[in-house]
């Protein structure tokens, strides 16, 4: 049964992958060779392509700063078309935050270039219905990956959302906070907890300064941190102690506690947090990505959660199972700094249906 629904979701992806294809199309279209040059890559340049990551740092691809407005319009057609109306509403709003960020760091005292037209795109490879090909997007706290195989499977992952700050006034006691449900709901679900429950759950005291995978192109068992040294100046600054250092170390066997272990309104609410991530797909693909989760044989969901209870105090979570990945931080600027990203253990950046599809092929 579980190789016939995997079918059947793979199919379903289609009119996704059809959406993308026009709009990658359309925008190609638009630009000039020399722009071309700087969009446009071979698929299977896999160290390029398995590039991602969330600083302010420069990166190949054409920002939107080197596109005139009607090509900044087909760029943001094809974001749109890889995301649903509430998620290029958070990706949007995110990339606007660049702006109050440079305000907050008094313009010109930044050691960073803080401009919300320092977004790339890039194409891999050329849509089409038989060959691999897929493209990216992303810039400061927004990171969009896609793999589309046979032009009807569309692989998403990773997906990085971050927000600095990830709590703003707006005035009349209404906030900004373009991230609100994944803090929101998870706080809620520890708080739903008992005590059993909740040790179960705690795997440290204090939350890592990152996540622990960081931007590492697949996911890797034993990770933790991709800098050694700012590792060790955390551990000495927080006084943590080696056991919790080691308890926050990625493995494929999941941390903290077993959706199994909850009750039912607590798996509401581990559901809801989990879709939370997935709903800012396109709505078929949310779907297919929610289903998967529900296959026969898929292991349940682990719910690790490490630092303070309460909002302003630094918070870490982690939900895997081995299928599903998410990891979340806010401790910097006072945790009022969120990084997520939402992984395949097995399958970011297509790598499970690109070797189904080159076995089949070749």
């Amino acid at each position: 049964m579980a190789g016939v629904l995997s079918d059947t979701l793979e199919v379903d992806a289609q009119p996704v992958a059809q959406r993308m294809g026009e709009a990658t199309t359309d925008f190609l279209a638009s630009l000039t060779e020399a722009q071309k040059a700087k969009a446009v890559f071979d698929f299977d340049q896999e160290q390029k392509r398995t590039f991602w990551h969330y600083t302010p740092i420069p990166r190949d691809g054409l920002p939107l700063a080197e596109m005139e407005r009607h090509q900044q319009r087909l760029a943001y057609r094809l974001v749109a078309a890889g995301l649903s109306q509430a998620g290029f509403v958070v990706a949007s709003t995110i990339m606007g935050l660049e702006t109050t960020l440079d305000a907050k760091e008094r313009w010109f005292h930044s050691p960073f270039d803080r401009d919300s037209r320092l977004y790339y795109l890039r194409i891999f490879g050329t849509p089409s219905d038989q060959a691999p090909w897929g493209w990216s997007f992303e810039g400061h706290h927004l990171s969009l990956n896609y793999t589309l195989v046979d032009g009807r499977m569309v692989a998403p992952t990773p997906t990085f959302f971050g927000a600095n700050p990830a709590d703003s006034p707006l005035g009349s006691g209404v906030r900004l906070r373009p991230l609100p449900g994944i803090e929101d709901l998870a706080r809620d679900l520890m708080h739903a907890l008992d005590e059993e429950q909740r040790g179960g759950a705690v795997i440290a005291a204090t939350a890592p300064p990152d996540m622990v995978l960081t931007n590492g192109a697949y996911v890797v068992e034993g990770a933790l941190l991709a800098d050694p040294a700012a590792l060790a100046e955390w551990q000495a600054e927080q006084g943590v102690r080696a056991a919790e250092v080691e308890a926050l170390r990625y493995s494929a066997t999941p941390k903290g506690i077993s959706s199994h272990a909850l009750n039912r309104g607590q798996q509401q609410l581990l559901m809801a947090l989990v879709a939370e991530y997935i709903r800012r797909m396109p709505d078929e693909l949310a779907e297919i990505e929610l289903r998967k989760l529900q296959q026969e044989g898929a292991t349940p969901l682990h719910f690790a959660w490490a630092g303070g209870l309460e909002r302003g105090q630094g918070h870490y979570y982690r939900i895997q199972n081995s299928r599903f990945l998410v990891e979340y931080d806010n401790t910097q600027n006072d945790a009022n700094h969120i990084h997520s990203v939402w992984r395949d253990p097995h399958d970011d950046f297509g790598a499970g249906i690109l070797a189904r599809h080159y076995a089949h092929h070749h």
